[in-house]
């Protein structure tokens, strides 16, 4: 594996600040988690180090995610705390990832509309500041946002002063710490250091109950090998697939604002092999999921780092706190990470397309707030599946109403002067209509009514022009069968201009074009035209008039 050694000094420095910031969040994450702060710690390693080694964005710097904690805690609570079993959902999340990685279907993620992302990362951002609000009251992290809500009575009725004490404190050196001091100590590493010392005063000499983290286990991890039983192996398997997808779009996410910031190109296929083998190292080794990180992202580029060494060096950065500060690490208390993670929950909220979303589309909004809405409190694979299908759909009509429009009845839109003058020729016994663009299939349904609609009862020749449709699908096949359909029972004749032989060998191939003849068929729309006021006049002289069964002329069999 290739790296870029020209920008070192500040790979290293923006890899060493990455790992400050990312030291409380590790330990924040592993706690809400279920596992413990150690498992923080290691997943934060192993996807910081591979994601980097391995990845396609080179400046990104990846780690525990809100998005992937809310998924962990929901799978602990559901197996009974079972590490074994969790630590197996998050090897087989790299696993998919690499997966989805080599298969090319990075790509295609990106592809999830703005709305709906900005509702489910929104609704992650509740999701975390209503689990953590429990925990500054002074009791358990709950596994859900319902049971949040179901244990705030009792938890404001046992309030413990001294944990509300020092989770606002923590928020307010967060939120507050100067900015001439956060290049050289972040705000939530000052609130961590400050709140620490603050807890152990209150311990020492207030005689406070604080809850603490612990004992942390130091040292290198043990391999944990994967296991499967009969009855959690669904279970294992789905989280699995949710973290890896949850995981891609966190990542490529954060790759997009990577490269906004350094002016590149990031390769989202790669990416998500980065990210696979870091969570399927994870895994191995009892550490919790990862994904690409923004804010550590920004804080890494912000001091200097562009490619690959920053992400490893700050990785290393938090092996060598593991490996000699695990003693410390333990005097932390939950209320202070809770504190962190609340800021973290707040920022992860898309508060800028909130203050906003009056002013664009209403639907947009309504998406952005079913998703949220579903996200923290029904399920979120759930929600991001009814986002995309309603995003589609709200597409697909105003796509569809688009092209409607364009569909438009000639001589008004009729540019080549030869053209107009045949049309005028014909005294409004033919009709032209232009398909502007392929056929969606939201405007394909209506495309027959739309023609019968415009057509005159004096129009005995209609043509439909394909010279803007390279492609075509059923839906548009069966609407051009419908059409033809109608004409042959209307007595009219039916011509088609500029059709490529793609679209041709669809309308074949389907049979839709079963009441059309070789001779219905034109080169270009001027053809048609001439074949049409042909056609026109004969039927004229002959008395022939819509409404009756078609002549043997071309458009018809």
């Amino acid at each position: 594996m290739k790296l870029d050694l020209s920008n070192m000094r500040g790979d290293i420095t923006g890899g060493i600040t990455a790992g400050i910031v990312a030291l409380p969040l590790a330990l924040a994450f592993g706690v809400a988690s279920g596992l413990g702060p150690i498992a923080g710690m290691y997943g934060a390693i192993a996807v910081g180090f591979f994601a980097s080694l391995f990845g396609g964005t080179p400046s990104q710097i990846s780690g525990p995610t809100g998005p992937m904690v809310v998924v962990l805690a929901g799978l602990f609570a559901s197996l009974s705390g079972s590490a074994t079993l969790i630590f197996t959902a998050v090897i087989l999340a790299g696993v998919v990832q690499i997966v989805m990685g080599a298969l090319k279907l990075g790509d295609y993620i990106r592809l999830v509309p703005y709305p709906v992302i900005s509702g489910f990362m929104s609704g992650i951002g509740v999701i975390i500041i209503s689990l953590q609000l429990v925990v500054l009251l002074g009791d358990p992290s709950p596994s859900s946002t319902i049971g949040a809500i179901n244990a705030m009575p009792e938890a404001i009725a046992g309030i413990n002063p001294y944990t509300i004490g020092l989770g606002l404190l923590t928020l307010v050196i967060a939120y507050k710490w100067p900015a001439s001091l956060t290049k050289y100590v972040p705000s939530t590493l000052a609130a961590l250091i400050i709140g620490t010392i603050a807890s152990l005063a209150l311990v020492s000499f207030a005689g406070a109950t604080v809850p603490i983290l612990g004992q942390i286990p130091t040292g290198l991890p043990s391999l944990i090998m994967p296991e499967f039983t009969k009855d959690s192996i669904m279970l294992v398997v789905e989280a699995a697939v949710i973290l890896a997808v949850l995981g891609a779009i966190d990542s490529l996410l954060t790759s997009l604002v990577a490269d906004n910031m350094t002016r590149t190109r990031h390769d989202s296929n790669q990416e998500l092999i980065g990210q696979g083998v870091g969570n399927t190292v994870a895994g191995f080794i009892g550490g919790i999921a990862g994904a690409g990180a923004t804010m550590r992202t920004f804080v890494n580029i912000r001091s200097g780092g562009r490619y690959k060494i920053s992400g490893m060096v700050h990785a290393l950065l938090l092996l060598a706190i593991v490996l000699g500060l695990g003693g410390l690490a333990s005097h932390i208390p939950h209320a202070v990470l809770g504190g962190i993670l609340v800021k973290a929950g707040a920022d992860i909220i898309d508060w800028s397309y909130i203050r906003r979303a009056h002013r664009g589309p209403r639907f947009d909004l309504l998406i952005m707030a079913v998703v949220l809405g579903m996200t923290v409190f029904v399920d979120l694979i759930q929600a991001v599946g009814v986002g995309v299908v309603l995003a589609a759909l709200a597409y697909v009509k105003q796509v569809a109403a688009t092209q409607l429009d364009q569909l438009r009845k000639m001589p008004e839109h009729l540019d080549n002067e030869e053209e107009a003058e045949l049309l005028k020729k014909a005294e409004g016994k033919v009709a032209v209509f232009d398909f502007g663009s392929p056929l969606s299939f939201g405007a394909a349904a209506d495309v027959g009514h739309h023609v019968r609609q415009n057509a005159k009862r004096t129009t005995q020749v209609l043509i439909l022009d394909f010279e803007r449709v390279p492609f075509m699908d059923v839906s548009a096949a069966r609407a051009v069968e419908t059409i033809a359909t109608d004409a042959v029972a209307a007595g009219r004749v039916l011509l088609l201009s500029s059709v490529k032989d793609n679209v041709a060998n669809v309308l074949k191939g389907l049979g839709a074009d079963a009441h059309l003849t070789d001779r219905a068929f034109f080169k270009n729309r001027y053809d048609a035209l001439l074949e049409a006021v042909k056609l026109a006049e004969e039927k004229s002289s002959e008395g022939g008039a819509p409404g009756g069964p078609g002549d043997n002329v071309p458009g018809t069999a």
